[in-house]
């Protein structure tokens, strides 16, 4: 079965993590030179309750350095390996996010950015909010959250999207399955991305909002997804079929080799996340398809903030 409109989408993962800093506002502009339909991205709430980017929910050293800390004497200081739940946007500030740890497998292919800090989801949709893009948030909760703490996550997210205009424009993403029974119930004019990896889908699973793991495709649309993201292992056209049968877009993740972009835009996929933007759209190129067309980030350059 064709992907749905007979296109396959880029989506560029935590911006272009294999070109620039991963969840930075210069990686994003780095995607948005190259040409995305969509950027996807990684959030947390912090101690204050700022909406800030980040993968993991505790600081890591991979991606993250100290620079000092937000105030003389501080005693949560170093930050890096401390959730960011327990710090606040002052200490996250101080954080240099530009280069990644030597010796990591991205570290090669990165372009380090030294003195890059962690951005806000606000600053985020400052920047990408002009550029017409897509945003894939995905929410970085797990079962251990209690339920409440996933409602007051869910829906700060919901509401800096909606100050900046692009809830029309916008999906929440979660392994963890009560964000998008959360997001349908608060706001169903979001889009609800359901997250699958295999550790997710083992038998008694907490992760799927309480739907059994056995029909995933039925289990989403329980949940209230309007969309269905399996890593890319777990992909095969079966599920691609059985996901179109119910309207269910597949976009899968993350993709950076160029066999199995191949191999995945055969299947019929919607969308493929990769680290590498920039060869997907050579092997679009070799096969005819519709690229997205390249954007300039605002003429005015990044916002100040993103720099320490």
């Amino acid at each position: 079965m064709p992907s749905t409109g007979g296109t396959v989408e880029v989506h560029g993962h935590r911006g272009a993590r294999g070109l620039r800093p991963e969840n930075t506002l210069p990686g994003f502009a780095h995607a948005l030179e190259l040409g995305v339909d969509a950027i996807e991205l990684d959030v947390g709430l912090s101690a204050d309750g700022v909406v800030v980017l980040g993968h993991d929910q505790v600081l890591s050293a991979v991606t993250l350095t100290d620079t000092g800390p937000a105030h003389p004497g501080d005693p949560a200081f170093p930050y890096v390996g401390k959730a960011i739940r327990g710090l606040t946007l002052a200490q996250l500030r101080t954080v240099d996010a530009g280069v990644r740890r030597p010796g990591d497998a991205f570290a090669a292919t990165q372009v380090p950015l030294p003195g890059t800090g962690i951005p806000t989801l606000a600053e985020a949709c400052d920047l990408l909010g002009p550029a017409g893009v897509r945003l894939a948030v995905e929410l970085k909760t797990d079962p251990s959250w209690p339920d409440a703490e996933v409602a007051r996550f869910t829906s700060a997210v919901a509401d800096v999207l909606a100050a900046a205009g692009l809830t029309g424009r916008s999906r929440l993403l979660g392994f963890d399955w009560r964000v998008l029974t959360e997001v349908r119930r608060r706001d169903p004019g979001l889009g609800r991305v359901a997250l699958l990896e295999r550790k997710t889908l083992v038998p008694g699973t907490a992760w799927l909002a309480g739907a059994p793991p056995d029909d995933p495709v039925r289990a989403a649309l329980a949940a209230g997804a309007t969309a269905l993201s399996p890593e890319h292992a777990l992909v095969t056209p079966g599920l691609v079929d059985d996901a179109h049968a119910f309207a269910l877009p597949v976009v899968v993740w993350t993709v950076n080799e160029p066999e199995d972009m191949s191999r995945l835009i055969k299947y019929g996929v919607d969308a493929i996340v990769t680290d590498y933007p920039d060869r997907l759209r050579r092997v679009m190129t070799e096969q005819g398809l519709p690229l997205p067309e390249p954007t300039n980030p605002r003429p005015q350059g990044l916002p100040a903030t993103h720099v320490l």
